[in-house]
């Protein structure tokens, strides 16, 4: 059985594959992103998390998702593109990939079944859930695409 993220891996969107080892002992928040989504506009505030925390020891892993109503249409080139220059993110961002269903990427099956849902539904239900990860590479909470970046930072340096 998995005892934490870092043994997993995945590509990033540069498409090297990235072992999540090397996010050990650091405080993580895991999103699937889209770029045509109402909450699009929160990757101002992961970057601005980001700048402001990473130096303490925190990071952000992106996963681009087309799952939902396709506000991912392009490709990894593209999100990279649109991402650096519209919100000059400087966070990981990690090779698009499903998040719900039999392609479902491993690393998400792990992170619904650690921390499900309302009323125990491990399914994603939109872009920008966000997963917060402890030092430990234990998966301490789950949150609603709803919940900003901002709404978030309490939490995330409560771990750090």
């Amino acid at each position: 059985m998995t005892e934490s993220i870092y043994e997993f891996s995945a590509k990033t969107i540069r498409g090297e594959e990235q072992s999540l080892e090397e996010f050990r002992d650091k405080v993580l928040l895991i999103v699937n992103t889209a770029s045509e989504c109402g909450f699009t506009g929160q990757y101002d505030g992961l970057e601005n998390l980001y700048g402001d925390l990473n130096k303490r020891g925190f990071e952000i892993l992106a996963f681009p998702c087309n799952q939902f109503a396709g506000q991912e249409p392009g490709s990894d080139e593209e999100i990279a593109t649109f991402c650096e220059s519209r919100f000059h993110t400087s966070f990981r961002l990690f090779a698009k990939i499903d998040v719900n269903g039999n392609d479902a990427h491993p690393l998400y099956q792990y992170l619904k079944a650690q921390a499900p849902g309302i009323l125990g539904s491990r399914a994603i239900k939109w872009n920008f859930t966000k997963f917060l990860v402890d030092r430990s590479g234990r998966v301490v909470r789950r949150y609603a695409p709803k919940d900003t970046p901002q709404a978030l930072r309490k939490d995330i340096e409560a771990l750090l």
